[in-house]
């Protein structure tokens, strides 16, 4: 399997250019899941050694004390979430969280924005390239990243593309268990919790929203690929190279079926359209899965159009973009972003850390100005599989 991967791969990087032919390969292969090694035998060092310097990649992880995330007003906490072995049903699960709670005494309960990296991403990787918790801040919500495990998958790269996966199985389940203890423990509002993701993080979040709607609010995806029509890593790499064929169609309706009063998801999508790694077509389709989900909420069936223009001086520089909205009355139901000449990255994050790209539009606050137009109903009926 590898090898085909590796073969099929070689013969489209040669039409990229060079830094999205990095991320694109790195990615591929980080499809392909390899077994978790054994922990390293620590030695002693002797008594007199110089200490060595740590790595760019430690680096940037490591959070020092003038750190942007630690730099803020707000409680930033590292947690674990464990769900105990079911006899010999289910293993015991473990998984490590960051939050970030604003500063100050909130009126009402806060908000919610669950945030989930992309391969080769740490949570604090994540956070520190989109700015989140610095938007946290100053809009009052609280920020959870769940961190996939390097012993689950060696690129830290949640599993989008299997089966169970997709039936809401697995890391869908722990997070959404993670997520209601979250809210209990810290009160937070539980009508508006919603979640988002880049790339293989996109991938989950979407799922996650799916499964869950009682508890998503609305769903951001940056630069995902399609859901529900792959069941390995090469037909995820055919996905996301290619998009899928009428299949993407009907891998929603059961949602629409099994659930009769199937609640809508409202989602914001957004991609580059120099992206290489998760083709454009994967945002056309799920826009056209969206709009199925969303049928009995959007009430214009035509798409309002909008175009920006690009701005190249200024505090804030950004691309050129153009959106498609589709409404439920006055409120945004779905909205589709494709920013020009972005590629496989963060639209308007920080450029010091991988898959970010510091100029805008500012997928963070767009995110934000969207989910804060949407809220849950209290009652309805739990979902999950």
């Amino acid at each position: 399997m590898a090898k085909s991967l590796s073969s099929l791969w070689l013969k489209s990087v040669r039409r990229m250019g060079r830094a999205q032919q990095a991320q694109g390969r790195r990615l591929l292969q980080s499809l392909v899941p390899k077994p978790p090694r054994a922990p390293a035998v620590r030695k002693a060092k002797p008594a007199k050694v110089a200490k060595a310097r740590p790595t760019a990649a430690v680096r940037k992880s490591a959070i020092s004390p003038a750190h942007p995330l630690t730099g803020l007003p707000g409680q930033w906490q590292k947690s674990w979430f464990s769900v105990p072995a079911a006899g010999q049903v289910a293993s015991a699960r473990r998984m490590l969280y960051w939050l970030y709670l604003p500063s100050g005494a909130p009126a009402a309960p806060l908000p919610l924005v669950v945030m989930l990296h992309g391969c080769q991403q740490t949570a604090t990787d994540f956070a520190l390239s989109t700015r989140m918790n610095a938007l946290a801040e100053r809009k009052g919500f609280a920020v959870l990243y769940p961190q996939q495990s390097a012993a689950a998958d060696a690129h830290r790269c949640w599993h989008w593309y299997k089966r169970s996966t997709q039936q809401g199985l697995g890391d869908v389940r722990l997070i959404a268990d993670m997520v209601a203890q979250v809210q209990a423990k810290h009160g937070l509002d539980r009508t508006r919790t919603y979640v988002a993701g880049l790339s293989a993080g996109a991938g989950l979040a979407n799922i996650l929203a799916l499964h869950y709607p009682a508890m998503v609010a609305a769903v951001g995806l940056h630069s995902a690929p399609v859901f529900g029509t792959t069941d390995s890593p090469m037909s995820a790499y055919r996905a996301m190279q290619h998009g899928s064929g009428p299949a993407h169609r009907d891998s929603v309706q059961v949602f629409g079926s099994a659930a009769q009063a199937f609640p809508g998801m409202p989602a914001i999508l957004l991609h580059g359209a120099r992206d290489s790694v998760v083709r454009r077509i994967n945002m056309t389709q799920l826009t056209e899965q969206f709009t199925i989900l969303n049928a009995g909420f959007i009430t214009r069936d035509a798409a309002v159009l909008r175009s920006y223009p690009a701005r190249s001086s200024g505090r804030h520089p950004r691309h050129a973009y153009e959106s498609a909205t589709w409404y439920a009355g006055r409120k945004p139901q779905l909205v589709a972003c494709a920013v020009d000449h972005l590629g496989h990255a963060w639209s308007g994050g920080d450029g010091s850390v991988e898959f970010s790209a510091p100029e805008g539009p500012d997928a963070t606050l767009m995110l934000w100005t969207f989910f804060a137009q949407h809220r849950r109903r209290q009652g309805l009926p739990p979902a999950g599989p």
